[in-house]
């Protein structure tokens, strides 16, 4: 990576919908090559996709919920079987591997108490591995980037 493709980036993580013409502007590119740069940087995986930002709360689902899960072992398998299992469950927007005493944290959207009440009775208890869960509950959020800073 140099700095043109850092900028590509940059360009791309302000807006995903730019057309090759106007990111090659920004850029100081051809058409042509800016092209070539962004399927490059896709192929290599630092470009994963482009998705729409969009406002939760508008859509229905005002409430984030941060759960902490502390797993019975740290195995690879209870591992895998964990992520397979928390990969169905839509309400879960993030799920991280940690360090320090608690092994997962999830994070979780929901309408409202009584359906973030019934992912945890009716899916995430029933998850394999688990030995403890604690919920802090987001009362607002303070500064959210989808923006990475430059390296």
């Amino acid at each position: 990576m140099d700095k043109i493709d850092s900028q590509i980036i940059a360009q791309l993580q302000q807006n995903a919908r730019l057309s090759i013409t106007d990111l090659a502007d920004r850029v100081g590119l051809t058409p042509t090559p800016c092209a070539r740069r962004v399927q490059r940087l896709e192929e290599d995986g630092i470009i994963t996709g482009y998705t729409a930002r969009v406002d939760a709360a508008k859509l229905g689902l005002p409430l984030t919920v941060f759960i902490f899960v502390e797993l019975e072992r740290q195995s690879h398998e209870t591992l895998r079987n964990f992520e397979t299992a928390i990969r169905r469950f839509d309400e879960v927007v993030e799920c991280h591997l940690m360090t320090g005493t608690r092994d997962i944290l999830l994070k979780v959207v929901a309408p409202d108490l009584k359906a973030f009440d019934r992912f945890l009775e009716d899916h995430l208890v029933h998850v394999p591995g688990i030995r403890a869960t604690r919920s802090s509950f987001s009362l607002r959020t303070m500064v959210s980037r989808e923006v990475l800073p430059r390296g």
